[in-house]
């Protein structure tokens, strides 16, 4: 399995990952497995979906350590463990029609949160991993970028269940994402981000 690793803070490493499908979704679960010896010294963004006017789906570590993701406007923030030096399986769900979304950390889930009812999030954007992209696919800020690695992203149009949730931490087969599937994504690097090969 390939993974990424962020040496350094910069304004122009990233990677560009290809879905499967357009992003127009009303629900949806993105998983992530992700290690970062960056502290609470600032907010790091972890995943972002970006069209030509507007942010449409950031996942974030808040500067106070909270998670929180943001659907084009005000975001939902989380408490959870904090994300470390140590890989921690990160999943975020949320479904338009309820409202419900929640943080799984390790397997482990948040409680629920109503945010953005009735939303839903427009096709036609870039995701970008590392970066934080305050126009479409530039204006970079290296105080947001993202230190450490990612890998292992994967986005599905639905709502995993907790159980199918815990099967991916533990790399049991489940259906693999059909909005990004880590396996066979099309990933494209820039700038110091280094393409590392895993047994896993």
């Amino acid at each position: 399995m390939t993974s990424l690793v962020f040496p350094t803070e910069t304004s122009s490493s990233y990677v560009e990952v290809t879905p499967l499908k357009s992003l127009e979704l009303s629900a949806f679960t993105l998983c992530m497995r992700v290690a970062t010896e960056l502290r609470g010294e600032r907010e790091v963004i972890l995943f972002a979906y970006r069209t030509q006017n507007y942010d449409e789906l950031n996942v974030w570590r808040e500067l106070n350590g909270r998670l929180s993701f943001y659907l084009a406007g005000e975001g939902v923030f989380f408490r959870t463990p904090e994300l470390g030096p140590m890989e921690t399986h990160l999943c975020v769900t949320w479904d338009s029609q309820s409202g419900a979304s929640a943080i799984f950390v390790d397997g482990r889930k948040s409680l629920t949160k109503i945010y953005k009812k009735n939303h839903r999030i427009r096709s036609g954007g870039k995701i970008i991993l590392g970066q934080d992209p305050d126009n479409f696919v530039r204006d970079f800020d290296q105080n947001q970028s993202f230190v450490g690695e990612i890998y292992d992203v994967n986005m599905w149009d639905s709502v995993l269940s907790q159980t199918e949730i815990q099967d991916l931490l533990s790399r049991k087969q489940v259906q693999p994402g059909n909005v990004i599937d880590w396996n066979s994504a099309n990933i494209r690097t820039h700038g110091q981000v280094q393409m590392v090969s895993l047994e896993v």
